[in-house]
């Protein structure tokens, strides 16, 4: 911030400038999905257990076992207390009942899934929150528990946007897409009839936004944001592997400018954008993955999922061993954290943050 300014209370241009404030998500009250068309096609197929459990749910809502919890709330006290011991201010969601039914005029669930991950309901863009149109039905007011912090946001002068609200009839959804894809191409679960996406389907680099076309993210939505934007921002759409793909933080991560990380499974290095391919490329080591990540309904990929407190320091799940030495071998300074048990949540630390703040200035880095 230049000296004389009022402060800004959201300020956050990339995923690198230092990190001031940060919401972090909370499992309390978190339920499996009983929606889950897109549940079914974003967890990897090996998931036996998972894709069993899906079969057991019925039509209302069920809680997430205890032990569960305890262990992801376990996670997160260790992250904030890193967070608040950098100098970090942490702001945490409010209370919501994720067990009550809900209904629209098009549809009905039996409840939704969890405060968990903010990464996912909301996209900061400079001054701008942005309220992403999700497209799980289960997640339709998952921005609810945020909505006392987005009053004190816009009251103090930020930005509080929100795209279009989807009306997610039966025409957003094509469940054979997968099975019935051709070899070679990735069939999505949702169509192009409105548009929808998922927060983290994006990462910034200041004036350059990097989005991936995912079972939750369409092409639409991707326009849709290109245009809110307008001509000072370049969103770029990358093409993508994972035939599960949900969420772009486990396949593609700017570090800090000029560093990137990227999963070689799931991106191919030599057809990403040319300017892109300027920067030092890290290729990430395979994961270690534990007990809680074989039951998580996302990518093993977690060791990916890293959140940058400024340019160099990194918070890394401690398990990740070959990739704390990867990342301090490309120059970067790992900060190890307990979170293995909060994966079956749906992430890791960019999924469960939201930084609010960062000190930094809109600028081009390529």
């Amino acid at each position: 911030m230049k000296e004389g300014l009022p402060e800004r209370p959201v300020n956050s241009h990339n995923e690198w400038d230092p990190l001031e404030e940060v919401i972090v998500g909370h499992v309390d009250g978190a339920m499996f999905p009983s929606w889950h068309l897109i549940t079914r096609a974003t967890i990897p197929p090996d998931a036996h257990e998972l894709h069993a459990m899906l079969d057991l749910v019925g039509e209302e809502a069920i809680p997430i076992p205890d032990e569960q919890i305890l262990a992801a709330q376990r996670c997160l006290d260790e992250l904030v207390h890193i967070l608040e011991g950098e100098g970090v201010t942490v702001r945490r969601p409010g209370p919501f009942d994720f067990s009550a039914p809900f209904q629209t005029p098009s549809w009905h669930v039996g409840g939704g899934f969890c405060a968990a991950n903010p990464r996912d309901v909301f996209l900061v863009v400079g001054d701008q929150m942005i309220e992403a149109p999700m497209a799980d039905r289960g997640r339709f007011f998952e921005a609810q528990p945020y909505r006392a912090l987005l009053r004190e946001y816009f009251r103090r002068g930020a930005r509080w946007v929100a795209a279009p609200k989807p009306v997610l009839d039966d025409a957003l959804y094509a469940p054979d897409a997968p099975r019935l894809a051709k070899p070679g191409t990735i069939g999505f679960v949702t169509t192009e009839h409105e548009p929808v996406f998922d927060a983290a389907d994006f990462v910034r680099c200041g004036r350059d936004i990097f989005a991936q076309r995912s079972h939750v993210t369409n092409r639409a939505g991707i326009e849709w944001l290109r245009r809110h934007l307008g001509e000072g921002y370049r969103v770029h759409e990358l093409e993508v592997k994972c035939k599960q793909a949900m969420h772009i933080d486990t396949t593609f991560m700017p570090l800090a400018p000029g560093k990137l990380l990227v999963n070689p499974h799931f991106i191919d290095v030599d057809k990403l954008p040319a300017f892109v391919r300027k920067w030092d490329i890290l290729e990430a080591p395979p994961p270690v993955v534990s007990e809680a990540q074989q039951r998580s309904p996302v990518s093993i990929w977690m060791n990916i999922n890293v959140l940058m407190l400024d340019e160099k320091r990194v918070l890394v799940e401690r398990r990740q061993e070959p990739t704390i030495k990867a990342l301090r071998d490309f120059g970067l300074e790992p900060i190890p954290c307990n979170f293995a048990s909060y994966t079956p949540f749906g992430g890791s630390f960019h999924c469960a943050t939201l930084d609010v703040r960062r000190r930094g200035e809109l600028a081009s880095y390529f």
